[in-house]
Order: structure tokens, then sequence, then C-alpha cells
């Protein structure tokens, strides 16, 4: 079997788990809380210990280190539970290696405060389904890390163009028009900072992610596998290089239209000539956070979700409808529901 690690309590050897609110972590078992410095020293002891242990294996399989039993993963996941003692575990060789991100986000938002605030946020939507947000359904909300690439760059460009002013003025019943030609110039060095490329292939993952943006950037710390206790956590399965392309020519793209913006008060502008070219950049893979609810429809193959920003609180969500109660509405108002979004059979909120 891999290897698993399960963060454990030094008083009492219970598992630990990460607390958003204060940033701590605690053991439900024996109360104790700690901070990043206490439990330091006793992990180097035992990474110490057990330096000279490989895992050659490489299944979909886990031991639970808790209770023994077989942990069942996809082959992202990195950080997850046990089903059945509800143990918080990370996959050691998902977040080790090639695959060891360089930093992480951690959650600022609690699940108890993330519970309320997609209650809140459910019950004010009026044609959802009942059952997307009873309490067997709240309690389903998980907080996952979701892996990212993030970009610093300078590039260097310059755009040619020409530029037109035109002016107009009468003169009794005399109209004249007299049009001005500039060729122009900029050019210049441009620093770009924290652009994030999602790291994971699934598709509806990737809309979950990418509709509760923007992540503080500012606030992400070196990665330490502590913070993914008591959440689950996602492994990247895109790399750097196949994005690589695409992310030059985005570079290019934004280097072009700053210096385009600087050419500023004229009728017309057009550009006969630009360049750029990348002088320095560093890639970093870290992992954001999450709360997300999925809700599978008896009528839909596709599952629908809810999402939130694990630090800001923005939410996003692709919702069921209740389609009896819709059509009940606009038949009792006599009118159609025109202020929906409605795409496909759901809602978009």
């Amino acid at each position: 079997m891999s290897d698993v690690v399960s963060h454990k309590c030094p008083n009492c050897d219970g598992p630990l788990l990460f607390d958003p609110s204060n940033q701590t972590f605690h053991c439900e078992y024996c109360l104790s809380v700690f901070n990043e410095g206490d439990l330091d020293s006793t992990e180097l002891k035992e990474a110490a210990e057990n330096l000279d242990q490989t895992s050659q294996e490489k299944f979909n399989l886990y031991d639970c280190p808790s209770c023994g039993a077989e942990i069942v993963t996809d082959d992202t996941t990195a950080a997850t539970f046990c089903y059945y003692c509800h143990n918080p575990v990370v996959l050691k060789d998902r977040v080790s290696g090639e695959f060891l991100p360089n930093n992480i986000l951690p959650f600022k938002i609690a699940k108890d405060d993330a519970k309320e605030q997609f209650l809140s946020w459910a019950k004010s939507k009026k044609f959802i389904p009942k059952d997307f947000f009873d309490e067997s359904q709240i309690e389903k909300i998980t907080g996952i890390y979701f892996p990212y690439w993030k970009t610093d760059a300078t590039t260097k460009g310059r755009v040619d163009a020409t530029g037109t002013k035109i002016t107009v003025w009468r003169v009794g019943d005399t109209e004249y028009t007299r049009t001005r030609k500039y060729k122009l110039t900029r050019g210049g060095t441009i620093h770009f900072r924290d652009l994030i490329k999602n790291a994971l292939q699934k598709n509806t993952k990737q809309l979950m992610i990418e509709s509760v943006q923007p992540f503080p950037l500012n606030d992400v710390t070196n990665f330490d596998s502590k913070y993914l206790s008591g959440f689950q956590a996602e492994k990247r399965d895109i790399e750097f290089s196949s994005l690589e392309p695409s992310l030059i020519g985005e570079l290019s793209h934004y280097t072009q239209t700053i210096l385009e913006h600087d050419m500023q008060g004229f009728t017309t502008l057009s550009t006969n000539h630009h360049e750029s070219h990348v002088l320095s950049q560093s890639n970093k893979y870290l992992l954001l956070p999450v709360w997300v609810v999925t809700y599978q429809s008896e009528t839909s193959d596709e599952p629908f979700y809810y999402a939130m920003n694990g630090v800001t609180g923005k939410t996003s969500g692709k919702l069921p409808i209740n389609k009896p109660k819709l059509i009940g509405t606009s038949v009792a108002l006599g009118i159609l529901v025109t202020t929906l979004i409605l795409v496909g059979g759901y809602l978009l909120f």
C-alpha cells in the first residue's frame, strides 16, 4: 500500500485538524491546541526516524494509519478522510517529490461559518428544491484545496502604431475637417505578478474553482501538509509545460494592451507592429481553498454545485430548479419569469 500521513497530537496521539478561524491545529480528543512552531520539532524528529522508508507502490488503495481500513481514492486526491473512523489523512506520495506544492493559501473560513453562509445563500433562492439545502445536504459541505500554477514574469515589448486626430469646425455654411496623422512608438519593461492557471482537468471542478476567484495571493504561505488536516485536497494533473504556450501568448497580449493604453488622446489608433519577449519567469505550484457542496439530481447526469472561496467568502453555484414551483409562480402572477438566468434546466448565480 502507498504511504499516508496522519498528523497526530503530541499529547494523546489523536488526529490533528487545522482550524481556519484562528490558524491553529487542534485535537478533538484531548482538546489540545498547537501552532505550527509547536508541531515542527515533533514532526522533524519523526521524519528523521523514517527517512529511509520509501513507497514503491502507487495504487488508489491506502491503509488508514488509525484503523487499518482501506481508503479508496481517485488519481488526483491528495488529502481525504477515512470512511470508517473519519481520521484525516494526507496521501504522502501525492504531495511530495515533483508533486510537492511550493505554497498553500490556508482556509480562513471555518466549517460552521461556511455552513451558515451556505444555508443563508440557498434559502434566498426561491426556485431551488428544498432537499438541496436540508440538514443532510448541509453536512456534505467539504473544504477542498485545489491545485494551481502561479506565474510571475517580466516582459519587454514594443508597439508601433499610427494615430489620427480629426478636428471638425464650421465657418458660416462651410464645414471644415482637418486630419492629422502621427507615427507612434511605445516600448518598455512590464512586470506581471500572480497570474494563476488551473492545474486540474476535471471540468466540473475546474468550473467551481474558477467561479470564486480571485484569491488573496499575498496571504499564501510555504506549503506544509498540516494545513491539509481536516480537509480534502486535489493533486494536479496538468503540467506547466502544457500551459506555457498559451501563457506566453497571454503575456504578449497583455504587454501589447498596456503599451497601447499609453497612447491616449487620438481619434483613431491603428497598430502596425508589436513584439514582446519574456525576460524572466518563475512558476510555482500552489493549493487554493474552496468550500464545496454538490448535489446529484435524478433528472440530470451532471452534478449541481455550490462553491465558496475559503478565504474571501465569494460564492457561486450551478443550481437545480423546482420546475413545478417556477411554473406555478409564473401562472399565478400571470407573467413570464424573465429575471432568472435559465440555462439547460438549471440556474446560474
